[in-house]
């Protein structure tokens, strides 16, 4: 049984830690300072130590450094503040596994943990070669990541064939695909399947930035150098310098900040607000977006040489109606990952349960089904989820009948039989809009994507036609 230490003055945390730490299968002790930690080190062989990075008689910073000086086969891994984070890459450095940000969430703990132990601590016993470039024992890393399946579907594998073609490569990777799909976790699968899979992996929601945030999210800036400036921050290229940024809906970031954007990526340097001193970088970066970037380029949103700048490797990610069955092994999936969460044992979904995913659209994707999912086993009493557990929604959705499906007959167009240019012109719409529908087997984004409009207008388009929703 794996022996794991954890360092923490906040007792609550400490305690909710050790009853979920115990019931996954671990033997867990706690110490509530740093100097008692070491004591706890000192008596008994652990395997893994998490340290919070605030303690009241010393910091992770020194923990670490004793810790790797005397056990230095114990890993480590830094629970953090979101303003610690800075800190925290720096002690990825200098040896420590890996960083928890707050709040804590037990399935990010797991994964974590299971990650460290499933690597034999390659990146914590031999710190110095954690190069980008350097590998570890005389071969790269393999990282699992427990977030990202694999299914049986042509699509699934053709989504993990294009991944494990790009992810040994520096490419620049655009990430296309609706809401919910996975993008980040297909991010994350491209960088611990690189070179780089040892160095960070930051990544930053641009859809939620300000445009007065977006140059401090992205560069950093230094202590007073605008009002509110009450401490030096580093930017986000600068924490993943040597590893991954992972960039999603890029497209929501202003024009200006797309122009500084441009220059770093070009010129691989960044420069703090309020500072003079240029950073050199070392940067993989990946985006994501669930809008068209062509057409922003069109009207003027987004820039086209920054589009080309990123679109080294473009990567599209099926949604979840798409992928068959996979749906169902992606539903077990979720439920042993809620079973360990919970501390429950739900073993199956009934057929009743299982028809209704079969059926059921999942506008939301993967992230849907994983919350529906891990609400169904919350509320399940026994070892079978039944229809009950189920969002209404959901158990209660039954198809449109007018949905197209592969082969169906071609829908009905009323037509009139004037021969003036306007009509002539909308049948041509219709003909071409039928025709890339049919050969995407009328997957919608990609349709839109090859008639160069926004997915709203297809829909729209397909409603007065008569193609359904």
């Amino acid at each position: 049984m794996k022996k794991i230490l954890i360092i923490d003055d906040e007792v609550n945390v400490s305690l909710l830690l050790s009853k979920f730490l115990t019931r996954n299968g671990f033997d867990v002790t706690t110490a509530a300072t740093g100097t008692s930690g070491m004591e706890f080190l000192k008596d008994g062989s652990f395997d893994l130590v998490l340290c919070d990075f605030r303690l009241e008689d010393t910091d992770g910073r020194e923990m670490l450094k004793n810790i790797k000086t005397q056990y230095p086969k114990t890993g480590v891994i830094i629970i953090t503040g979101y303003s610690d984070i800075k800190m925290a890459v720096e002690l990825i450095k200098m040896g420590a596994y890996d960083y928890i940000t707050k709040p804590l969430y037990p399935d990010e703990i797991l994964n974590t943990i299971n990650k460290a132990f499933e690597t034999h601590h390659a990146l914590v016993e031999e710190p110095e070669t954690t190069s980008v470039n350097k590998p570890i024992n005389g071969k790269r890393p393999q990282l699992p990541n427990n977030e990202f399946v694999v299914g049986t579907s042509k699509a699934s594998k053709e989504l993990a064939r294009q991944i494990e073609l790009v992810a040994p490569t520096n490419y620049s990777v655009i990430i296309l695909g609706e809401s919910g799909t996975g993008k980040e976790s297909a991010a994350k699968n491209i960088h611990l399947n690189s070179q780089r899979a040892n160095m960070p992996f930051i990544a930053m929601d641009c859809g939620s930035l300000t445009k007065e945030l977006a140059a401090s999210e992205f560069f950093g800036h230094e202590k007073g150098s605008f009002t509110g400036a009450l401490y030096t921050k580093i930017g986000h290229f600068e924490m993943a310098n040597g590893g991954t940024l992972f960039l999603d809906e890029v497209g929501n970031l202003s024009y200006d900040i797309q122009a500084a954007l441009l220059r770093t990526v070009q010129e691989r340097k960044v420069k703090r607000i309020g500072s003079t001193k240029e950073i050199d970088l070392d940067v993989r970066i990946i985006i994501a977006t669930n809008e068209s970037l062509q057409e922003g380029i069109q009207k003027g949103r987004f820039r086209e040489d920054l589009y080309h700048r990123f679109n080294e490797f473009t990567i599209y990610m099926p949604a979840l109606r798409e992928l068959g069955s996979d749906i169902l092994m992606l539903a077990e999936h979720f439920l042993k990952m809620a079973n360990q969460e919970l501390g429950r044992n739900v073993t199956s979904f009934s057929p009743e349960v299982i028809e209704c995913f079969m059926n059921y659209r999942w506008t939301g994707n993967i992230r849907e089904l994983k919350n529906v999912v891990r609400r169904a086993t919350l509320l399940t009493e026994g070892e079978m989820i039944q229809m009950k557990a189920i969002p209404l929604e959901i158990s209660n959705y039954r198809m449109p009948s007018i949905e197209p499906v592969v082969n169906a007959p071609e829908p009905v167009m009323v037509k009139e039989s004037r021969n003036d240019l306007k009509n002539a012109a909308q049948e041509a719409e219709y003909d071409t809009i039928l025709k890339v529908l049919r050969e995407v087997n009328f997957n919608k984004t990609k349709a839109a994507e090859i008639l160069n409009i926004d997915r709203k207008t297809l829909y729209n388009k397909m409603k007065a036609i008569n193609l359904g929703k």
